[in-house]
């Protein structure tokens, strides 16, 4: 049977890339995309989301916008890493699905109330604004979320918007904190992980080489994303930050990590956003969240291709 999943997301280059990879496999099925304010405002990223359900040829997918700001903060946004558009690179249209009026919130509130308890996983690929929101509106339904996986902070790896943050964390370090106190089975994929996840020239070639239009708009995709990263880390290719959430949902054997308690700052100037890990286990704070550090590359990278394959 299919893991039911709520993709909840920013996108973002590497935000579409996951939710294709997630489109793509027939062992999730997504009972809705939410779409929340971070690598770029929520207008860009409702729009995005729904024009990467058509590239995916599932326009039956519902997608729902969410919150246009943090819970207590004004947002910060990425631009000057994903375009102005959130997925420049390739050309892009004006997406004929529909957008679903429910609010995101609602939606996730909604079909956790109505489905199984214990059946829905929530993938998180941006800010946690949504998911924190709606266990603060409606504390009844975390314990009948399955998991949450969600690509955000960082330790050894450090920030990457700030000196000491990765991006999602900080656009809403109060939401990150909620999730993390939330008591529920979270797997995190930090920076750590998913600059392990680099898209060289020849995997992009590989995306290329499919010949299908999914192929050619998520080599567009990654070639724009890319150049970023190679100036400021001197890398051969951009990371791929997202599409761990959902490979690790398809293939966790491909992942390593250990149990450990990870702290939010949500008070200093200097290290706002900050994920605190004990990763040496030298406080007798209580274990709430699996840290993943290493991945197997190329296993990821031929899953990817191979899911990639699959759509128009």
């Amino acid at each position: 049977m299919a893991r039911k999943i709520i993709i909840d997301t920013d996108p973002g280059q590497d935000d579409a890339v996951a939710i294709l990879l997630a489109l793509a496999s027939p062992e999730l099925e997504v009972l809705g995309i939410t779409a929340v304010a971070g690598n770029v405002p929520l207008p860009l990223t409702q729009k995005n989301a729904r024009i990467i359900c058509e590239v995916a040829g599932k326009p039956e997918t519902p997608v729902f916008a969410g919150c246009d700001a943090p819970l207590q903060r004004k947002l910060v946004t990425a631009e000057h890493v994903h375009g102005r558009t959130g997925l420049d690179g390739p050309e892009l249209w004006e997406p004929e699905m529909a957008l679903h009026s429910e609010h995101a919130v609602d939606f996730i509130i909604d079909t956790l109330r109505v489905e199984e308890p214990g059946s829905i996983t929530l993938a998180s690929l941006g800010p946690l604004t949504n998911v924190g929101k709606a266990f603060q509106q409606a504390p009844d339904i975390i314990p009948r979320v399955a998991e949450i996986v969600s690509m955000g902070g960082a330790y050894f790896e450090v920030g990457n918007i700030t000196p000491a943050a990765e991006f999602n964390i900080y656009v809403d370090p109060e939401a990150a904190e909620i999730v993390l106190k939330s008591g529920l089975p979270i797997t995190l994929m930090p920076l750590d992980l998913t600059h392990k996840a680099l898209v060289t020239k020849a995997r992009n070639d590989r995306f290329r080489a499919l010949g299908n239009r999914t192929g050619t708009f998520t080599a567009e995709m990654t070639e724009f994303f890319e150049r970023f990263d190679k100036a400021k880390y001197g890398s051969e290719g951009a990371p791929l930050h997202d599409p761990t959430v959902i490979a690790y949902l398809l293939r966790p054997e491909l992942f390593s990590g250990r149990f450990v308690n990870v702290e939010v700052e949500v008070q200093s100037e200097l290290t706002l956003g900050m994920t605190v890990v004990d990763w040496w286990g030298v406080t007798d704070r209580a274990p709430n969240a699996t840290f993943m550090s290493d991945l197997d590359a190329e296993g990821f990278f031929e899953l990817l291709t191979e899911r990639l394959a699959r759509l128009p």
